[in-house]
């Protein structure tokens, strides 16, 4: 969009520059001879040479405004508002060269067919032929003004031509203008536009939420963006063919566009996945907006939603803000993507702002720690994109870790210490290869000794933060085995810190009911069996009931398809 915008901009600047430097040149010639209307006064006085320079010199100044208005890249308001500038001021400079060289026998009245020119390339039929009559009426007032009183006004029967080639002029021109901008439109729409939604396709949602930024930094005003993703959406394609998808992902497209302002972006992001930028919006208006995309695709009828997990075809929907949340566009867009996944992880059909674990922890920490926290922090986002399920897994632990810990009626300090732990307790697997994280074999031995390092490796990493010291025995030994064959010291009963304990519960059950490379996903129900039955062998049996007890009291909180 910008290169073919670009380019017809350029385009249209070299030809106005080159009718308004020709506009000026014949100008100039009539400001000289508005100096002098007899030759012999200009022999017998000469022309003070100053008067010459300043002419020349408030030409050039004119010539250089003129072009800095065309080229300078300013919003449509001021374009709009500069150039009714322009066009008056321009006005009434020719109407007093046209005036002053003899008015109604003035050979300079050609010089309003420049302005119509430039106003009709660059504004349009309708302005030019606002000119043109302007234009038209100022030449035709001269001619019955001024002209000499006869029966037939030869001035006036003559100038009515010039009025009509004014006309023409902008008629014709500003149709081939509005016709060529059609064009333009057109090709944009195809570069811009998603062929099968209607919504814009992703390059133009980069290339914008780029300008946005920029402008909503220049008038200090924040950014909103959703992420909305089709739940079930394989599923569904699966059951009736990626030509009924397509239907359901032109339903949602219209959805989306009918949801939001007219200044606001919608883009299909990739597949199933769309994005809205919403320019000078808060969060509270972000959740409100992003709830009503919710509600109206819940309420619509799709074919044969009723054959789908949840019952109903739904969408799940993640939200940021900038700047308060992220500090570019990327971090933007990641921040949507997280709280989206948050929101695929627990039910579906939710809407989820972010928040993030370290954002809350800064505040815990001290000042000179606060860079080494944002380095662990883009650590974790190396993690997860080496690694999804890893990034899932530690939303989920979080998650169950607040909820244990109110259970467990933990007191604040040692509750954030536990989340905190639960959000960093894989970090350590940043020295692991993707190919061993994402390997779909049982792993060698080897490899398993490799793996088994994470817990020392994350303790190292966070070794430099002070304020996270805290936290480094449950990174340390949420492997660690209630019977004392866990790693990587053989702990064993309440030998183990009693925080690590409560996050190896809450780590082996999530492991137990995720996907993983080489582990099929239990149900809820079968993971409480397993949690059960290894009471007392690898997991502390009070911590464990009370964890099933949160489960159980939690099931809404939770995909239902789990417990079965």
């Amino acid at each position: 969009m910008n290169n073919i915008e670009d380019n017809k901009r350029n385009q249209i600047n070299d030809i106005v520059s080159a009718v308004k430097l020709s506009s000026l040149l014949f100008a100039g010639i009539g400001i000289f001879k508005c100096f002098s209307i007899e030759s012999s006064k200009i022999v017998q006085n000469m022309i003070p040479m100053y008067m010459i320079i300043s002419a020349i010199l408030v030409l050039a100044l004119i010539y250089f405004i003129w072009a800095f208005s065309t080229t300078k890249k300013f919003n449509l308001k001021r374009i709009k508002r500069i150039q009714l500038i322009e066009n008056s001021i321009f006005i009434i400079i020719f109407s007093i060269i046209i005036f002053r060289s003899g008015a109604y026998a003035s050979e300079y009245k050609f010089l309003f067919l420049f302005i119509i020119i430039t106003t009709t390339i660059q504004s349009g039929m309708k302005h030019g032929i606002i000119i043109a009559t302007i234009s038209s009426a100022i030449i035709l007032t001269m001619d019955i003004v001024y002209a000499p009183k006869a029966p037939i006004n030869q001035y006036f029967e003559n100038d009515l031509i010039l009025v009509g080639v004014f006309l023409l002029t902008a008629w014709p021109l500003g149709f081939y203008v509005k016709v060529e901008s059609d064009y333009i439109k057109k090709l944009q729409s195809l570069v811009n536009e998603d062929g099968l939604t209607g919504v814009y396709n992703h390059r133009f949602f980069h290339d914008s939420l780029r300008e946005k930024i920029i402008s909503c930094e220049e008038e200090n005003k924040p950014i909103s963006m959703i992420f909305i993703d089709i739940d079930y959406f394989k599923y569904y394609n699966d059951l009736y063919g990626h030509q009924q998808g397509d239907e359901v992902l032109k339903t949602i497209g219209t959805i989306l566009k009918n949801s939001v302002n007219k200044e606001d972006i919608v883009a299909r992001y990739g597949g199933e996945e769309f994005a809205v930028i919403l320019p000078d919006t808060n969060e509270e208006d972000a959740v409100n907006i992003a709830e009503s995309i919710r509600s109206k695709i819940e309420s619509t009828y799709f074919k044969g939603e009723e054959n789908q997990p949840n019952g109903k075809l739904t969408v799940s929907i993640g939200i940021s803000i900038y700047p308060d949340k992220a500090k570019s566009d990327i971090e933007l867009i990641k921040s949507a993507d997280d709280a989206l996944y948050r929101a695929k992880f627990f039910n579906k059909n939710r809407v989820e702002t972010y928040t993030s674990i370290l954002d809350e922890l800064k505040n815990d920490i001290d000042e000179k720690h606060i860079d080494l926290v944002t380095s662990i922090k883009t650590l974790i986002s190396v993690i997860n994109a080496k690694d999804r399920y890893t990034y899932g897994h530690v939303e989920r632990v979080v998650t169950y870790s607040r909820l244990l810990a109110d259970k467990l009626k933990l007191n604040e300090r040692d509750k954030k210490d536990l989340i905190y732990g639960a959000y960093m307790h894989d970090i350590g697997k940043i020295n692991i290869s993707k190919e061993i994280l994402n390997k779909k074999m049982p792993l060698s031995n080897e490899e398993w000794e490799i793996l088994k390092q994470h817990p020392l490796n994350g303790v190292e990493i966070i070794k430099p933060v002070k304020s996270l010291q805290n936290i480094s025995h449950l990174i340390l030994h949420h492997h660690e085995r209630y019977d004392g064959k866990g790693y990587p010291d053989n702990l064993k009963g309440e030998d183990i810190p009693f925080l690590a304990r409560v996050l190896t519960v809450v780590d082996s059950f999530d492991a137990m009911t995720s996907n993983r490379p080489y582990n099929k996903r239990k149900t809820y129900e079968e993971a409480i069996e397993e949690l059960r039955a290894c009471s007392g062998t690898q997991f502390d049996p009070a911590i464990a009931e009370t964890f099933i007890e949160v489960i159980m009291e939690s099931k809404d909180r939770f995909d239902k398809k789990y417990f079965y």
